[in-house]
């Protein structure tokens, strides 16, 4: 059994879904301690229970867990595949318990199937418009087929969105993606709740966006709480990058349009092929294609604690030169 310290590094749920995804892999038992150490709530939060329960549920075996548990053991076994639905509860963000889905259903018997309720657009985690444009075009470039179609937006705080997904077992292919090559061009989407369309929060989102766009799209959705989001992406021969932006209550439509815009501003300006948000996320897939390399905008804090985890469970080593991230076996 390995046993690894939540509190390591970053002290994220980043910790918990690469262990339980690479315990379920392996074969592996896990114990992890610390969970979200030092975080305002630490220990499990919905989209982090529910994330471990759909893991576990794949692999048919109990998990003895509850919200605010600091520690759990995680005994994995065959990971069936077939289909599941997943309730978060609240507005929990369900592209953070994708993270621990994607990798363990590419090793299952049979297609994935998942129908996930929960949160679309909420703040501190990737926006499913990222997750689609972003990390599926990332999952294409591994030869992954991995399809996700948001049926239903939820927002915060009562959450209520539904996202479907189909993930089909396969293997990461090598990954070499240290140059950008030409701009082909920048993309927004923005969107908003029904309700908000009197006040063209939408299109108020887009009027910060200083860019020369060759799309954008405006939408207005059904939701149970009022919200807002925009994505803006960048998209070059070899790579995209995206950032994204969560409306906020007191916060103008204008300067969340700004705030996407500034942060993408910034993963441009750094030369590399993977944002800040896709660089971590990338790596576990980098562990079973030992040889890829890639360029990434920061060595962050999040980057290197997921190295430290995927490194306890597989026999590779990740080698760090400047802002390129290369796999060995």
């Amino acid at each position: 059994m390995i046993e690894i310290d939540g509190s390591h590094g970053e002290s994220g749920g980043q910790i918990l879904r690469t262990s339980v995804g690479l315990s379920a892999i392996t074969g592996k038992g896990l114990k992890i301690i610390n969970i979200r150490k030092g975080r305002p709530k630490p220990g499990l939060q919905p989209q982090h229970l529910a994330g471990v329960r759909a893991v576990a549920e794949l692999c048919g075996v109990q998990l003895n867990a509850k919200i605010g548990d600091t520690s759990l053991v995680f005994e994995p076994s065959k990971i069936k595949g077939g289909h599941y639905d997943i309730d978060i509860g609240t507005a929990g963000a369900i592209s953070l318990v994708l993270q621990s889905l994607v990798l363990p259903s590419l090793h299952a018997e049979k297609t994935v199937s998942l129908n996930i309720t929960g949160g679309t657009h909420v703040s501190w985690s990737p926006s499913m418009d990222y997750m689609q444009h972003v990390f599926g075009y990332y999952m294409k470039k591994l030869g992954l087929d991995v399809s996700i179609d948001v049926e239903r937006c939820g927002f915060y705080p009562k959450g209520g969105g539904l996202v479907s997904v189909k993930i089909k077992p396969g293997v990461p292919r090598q990954l070499c993606l240290t140059d950008r090559g030409e701009l082909v061009g920048y993309y927004a989407m923005s969107l908003a709740s029904e309700d908000l369309k009197e006040r063209k929060v939408a299109e108020r989102q887009l009027k910060s966006v200083d860019l020369k766009l060759s799309g954008k799209s405006i939408q207005y959705v059904k939701s149970d709480s009022p919200g807002s989001s925009i994505h803006l992406s960048a998209l070059y021969e070899n790579c995209i990058l995206g950032s994204s932006a969560i409306g906020q209550q007191g916060k103008k439509a204008e300067d969340i349009g700004k705030e996407a815009l500034d942060k993408l501003k910034k993963e441009n300006e750094s030369g590399a092929c993977f944002d800040s948000h896709m660089a971590d996320q990338i790596l576990p897939f980098m562990a079973f294609a030992p040889g890829s390399s890639v360029s990434v905008t920061e060595v962050t804090e999040h980057v290197k604690t997921n190295i430290w985890v995927i490194e306890q469970f597989m026999p590779v080593k990740f080698e760090i030169k400047g802002n390129i991230i290369r796999v060995n076996a």
